[in-house]
């Protein structure tokens, strides 16, 4: 019987195990461009390792997400008939990016930093990075990148006008991994706070402190709203562990008279039979 229990344990086990390497995205990506690239020695080498510490690598995003091209096919990777586009002037970087950040690119076209595109103006790459693109984050406004460019004072202000906001997106996103890993499904939670959070992220591109303090308030009630979800899933789950554990007593209460009953009976048949 343990033999059978242990045997169907370790099928479970495997099957979630190949489940879960067939369902992530990097090895997903190992397309003709990574093994091609990851092959070669310096330039052409480093953007592998590189992409592999990303988020665009965490989000299952490749070369060709990019870059277009095949990316099943060695002799057609580089076509420009199956889209290739290679890498684009620092000058068309913007539109480049701009295919999938699409807000981004219309908050940043209109800023100080999209209009000084063309005369030295950063681009996306100036602060992002190329492969080794890095999760969205305050982080990212930091004086040693800033200072590159111009003084860091504007760019500081501007990450502390954000600073609240943020942290109180990190917490969500805390709480809604806590009821994930407690079988909770909050797919939709999570789907909107991603789309709420990148919103958020825009404004940053605008380098606008005004626009900033003035909208933080609206996306701060929108986090409000999502916390009450939350606090409603977290309160049924408290009543499931409360009735849980009522039940739970209740069924000790029974067992045990029960078992008095028994030994009752017992010992009253016993007497009686002497």
């Amino acid at each position: 019987m343990m033999n059978l229990i242990f045997g169907n344990l370790r099928r479970l086990l495997l099957t979630a195990l190949a489940v879960g390497l067939l369902a992530s995205p990097v090895a997903a990506q190992e397309t003709v461009c990574l093994q091609c690239h990851g092959g070669q020695q310096g330039r052409l080498g480093e953007p592998v390792p590189q992409w592999r510490e990303s988020i665009h690598a965490a989000n299952g995003n490749s070369c060709h997400g990019c870059h277009g091209g095949d990316p099943s096919d060695m002799a057609n990777a580089m076509s420009p008939e199956r889209g290739f586009v290679g890498v684009p002037a620092d000058d068309d970087i913007p539109a480049f990016c701009g295919r999938c950040h699409v807000g981004v690119l219309e908050d940043y076209l209109k800023s100080a930093h999209g209009q000084a595109l063309g005369s030295g103006g950063p681009q996306c790459v100036t602060c992002h990075g190329n492969h080794a693109v890095k999760k969205a984050s305050l982080e990212l406004i930091n004086q040693e990148d800033c200072s590159r460019c111009h003084e860091y004072g504007r760019a500081e202000e501007l990450k502390a006008a954000m600073a609240e906001t943020e942290g109180r997106f990190v917490a969500l996103e805390l709480d809604l991994t806590d009821l994930k890993q407690r079988g909770q499904d909050i797919k939709t939670l999570q789907e909107g706070l991603f789309a709420t959070r990148n919103e958020f992220h825009r404004l940053f591109h605008s380098v606008d402190v005004d626009k900033v303090k003035e909208q933080a308030a609206g996306f701060q009630g929108k986090i409000w709203e999502m916390d009450g979800k939350v606090g409603a899933i977290r309160e049924e789950l408290s009543n499931r562990k409360l009735w849980g554990g009522i039940a739970t007593g209740l069924l000790v209460l029974a067992g045990v008279l029960f078992s008095l009953l028994r030994k009752t009976y017992q010992e009253e048949e016993r007497t009686g039979k002497h």
